[in-house]
């Protein structure tokens, strides 16, 4: 299949049909699968066979997620998981031991940044955070037992674009591992593997799934750091269930597609943000007006549907704005194929201080926008009623 375009690959691409012959791959909703006898199982376990065992270790349906996936990514090899924060937390508690320093973006999730400030310290592991518009200084960030460069791009909430060429060129200059949440970009929009990226982390209940139905998160790269990954979360159990990966590899089938038209749709309403005067700033990747501009161009194939703005009047403007939308839906979610507002200073990043927040360009009036399939035209008009 390598000859065939992308999108006809991740339609076409499928584990075994069974002996019914079944067109579209059937739900393998199995806790364990059986042996033909006793050295098939102590082969199998012995893993001189590669084959099902258990489905918390492997199973056809996440198994086939897996393969389109890392298809999409240029990656050797990955594993799914139950969450995107599954993900993250189960691939830094792979890697790390006590005493080990992580360089990371100040931009980041905000359970991430949990993870980074009050869990990991407890196995005394530390981190150090870098302005991701200061990018030439993370290199003085870097310690002797630093063993992880770590960014979103974009970031959530700001859509702040950081030089992946650049990570990839400093972790290999220090033999640092590089991972990169390329949630907010696709791997349809972005491949930080080609920049140098060791590991790509994705949370699929975002744009992977698409529609606001399942739970589930992915991580690809290198063969041999998933091959931790995969011995980690073996034996802690944070496995994507068969169900939900049966659902996310069908939704692959639609996600170029998507994208692209999400793509659109955000543009076309940055633009229209960028000129109202209740505005005071605006940021999307392939606005002219980003300080990340030449770099978004550089490394993406287009803007993704994430619109952050800036409201005048802080907080408390935010909240009637939020209060006045009207077809937009106010979910903590994003990539759906519905417009999505939230206001990420009194909720996805609230349990931040003031001066955290705002050191990572989160300020009282900033609103992300998760821009939907609908008609471009309504989702202006919602926003345009509620600002006014």
């Amino acid at each position: 299949m390598q000859n065939l375009g992308l999108e006809t690959q991740l339609i076409r691409k499928q584990v075994e049909r069974t002996q019914f012959q079944e067109h579209s791959v059937p739900l393998y909703l199995t806790s364990s699968f059986v042996f033909e006898d006793a050295e098939d199982m102590r082969a199998s376990f012995s893993e001189e066979k590669e084959r099902n065992i258990y489905s918390r270790f492997s199973n056809p349906n996440t198994s086939e997620f897996v393969e389109k996936i890392c298809l999409l990514e240029g990656a050797e090899d990955g594993f799914a998981f139950a969450t995107g924060m599954a993900a993250v937390y189960s691939t830094f508690a792979t890697l790390l031991n006590a005493g080990d320093h992580i360089v990371s973006a100040g931009n980041v999730f905000g359970s991430t940044h949990a993870l980074f400030t009050k869990y990991f310290p407890k196995w005394n592991i530390t981190t150090s955070y870098f302005d991701v518009n200061e990018a030439e200084t993370i290199e003085s960030f870097i310690q002797p037992n630093t063993k992880i460069l770590y960014a979103e791009s974009p970031t959530n909430p700001g859509v702040d674009i950081i030089d992946l060429e650049l990570l990839g060129k400093i972790a290999k200059k220090h033999n640092l591992i590089l991972i990169i949440d390329n949630c907010f970009a696709t791997p349809c929009l972005q491949n930080p593997i080609q920049f140098g990226a060791d590991l790509v982390i994705h949370s699929a209940t975002k744009l992977i799934d698409g529609q606001g139905r399942v739970l589930g998160g992915v991580a690809v790269g290198r063969a041999d750091l998933i091959r931790e990954i995969y011995l980690f979360s073996r034996n802690t159990g944070p496995a994507l269930s068969p169900f939900n990966a049966w659902v996310l590899s069908k939704s692959l089938e639609t996600l170029p597609l998507r994208v692209e038209k999400h793509s659109q749709n955000a543009f076309e309403v940055a633009q229209f943000l960028e000129n109202h005067d209740a505005i005071s700033s605006v940021k999307y990747p392939f606005l002219k007006s980003h300080p990340q501009y030449e770099i978004a161009k550089k490394q993406m194939k287009a803007g993704g549907n994430i619109v952050a703005f800036e409201i005048k009047g802080g907080i408390e403007a935010g909240r009637k704005f939020l209060n006045a939308i009207k077809l937009c839906s106010l979910s903590a979610n994003l990539g759906d194929t519905r417009s999505i507002v939230t206001h990420p200073a009194s909720t996805t990043h609230s349990k931040l201080s003031v001066e955290e927040r705002l050191s990572v360009g989160i300020t009282d009036g900033l609103v992300r926008v998760s821009v939907g399939l609908e008609n471009v035209n309504d989702i202006i008009a919602d926003l345009k009623q509620a600002l006014e």
